[in-house]
């Protein structure tokens, strides 16, 4: 499950600057043609480890350019005899709108599949096979609707800042985030499924990352029979340093 949407706007205190939004804003009209804008605002590495051991890596980056957003990102198993590739890219529009949704597997099979709006849903193309035809499903879902895939914690990390965008704001200097929980409904295209989830913020806490203990801002992220932890940095553009799923044995750190 994973999900993210778009709309960068910049709340600051002291230092901090707050990502609401990935999207940058449209130039000003003039009479002459305005230069593309780029920009990266987060890009890294995740490791996920099972019971302590590495077994996937998750490179990504988040990137805005002439008022739309991508969100790329590719995992790659580090066990096993065959070990797995897949990739993402999830684009929206300044608005935070979906463009296009792609995901891919080279490894040890092949496919593919596409998420784009038409009218009032979404319409979900999987192809199996280079040489197989490809499925369609349509879920009667608005174009602003989450994409939270199976397996790409960076979705999580843009959902994280959707919802702190909505909860928090800068009085006197000072950041501020109300305790309130907020639904998504979230489409998991690799699962051809739609769901709701919950973000909830939970505080401040002192968690220890490759052996060094930070104080961070927790987020709960919930569903239907699950319960992830989300550590954000306010000190650092609230980028996700850590999940813990508890159920898995499941831990994601930033590289």
């Amino acid at each position: 499950m994973k999900t993210a949407w778009v709309l960068i706007t910049r709340v600051v205190s002291g230092m901090l600057v707050v990502l609401c939004a990935l999207a940058v804003p449209v130039a000003s009209l003039g009479s002459d043609k305005p230069k593309p804008r780029s920009q990266i605002v987060d890009s890294g590495s995740f490791g996920v480890f099972v019971k302590g051991q590495r077994v996937v890596t998750e490179t990504f980056s988040v990137q805005q350019e002439n008022g739309a957003s991508t969100v790329a990102s590719q995992l790659k198993e580090t066990t096993g005899t065959s070990p797995s590739s897949q990739k993402s890219e999830l684009q929206m529009t300044a608005s935070g709108e979906l463009i296009r949704y792609e995901w891919s597997e080279t490894s040890p099979v092949s496919g593919s599949l596409t998420v784009t709006p038409k009218d009032e849903f979404l319409i979900e193309k999987i192809t199996a096979s280079p040489t197989a035809k490809p499925a369609e499903q349509p879920f009667l879902m608005p174009n602003t609707s989450v994409i939270l895939d199976n397996n790409f914690f960076v979705l999580r990390e843009v959902l994280a800042w959707r919802y702190l965008a909505t909860n928090c704001v800068s009085e006197g200097g000072a950041f501020r985030c109300k305790k309130e929980s907020s639904e998504y409904g979230v489409l998991v295209p690799q699962d051809r499924t739609s769901i709701r989830v919950r973000m909830e913020l939970v505080g401040r806490e002192k968690v220890t990352i490759r052996g060094a203990e930070r104080e961070l801002m927790r987020l709960n992220l919930s569903g239907e029979g699950f319960t992830w932890a989300l550590w954000v940095d306010e000190k650092d553009q609230f980028k996700l340093m850590r999940v813990l799923i508890a159920d898995d044995n499941t831990e994601v750190v930033r590289d």
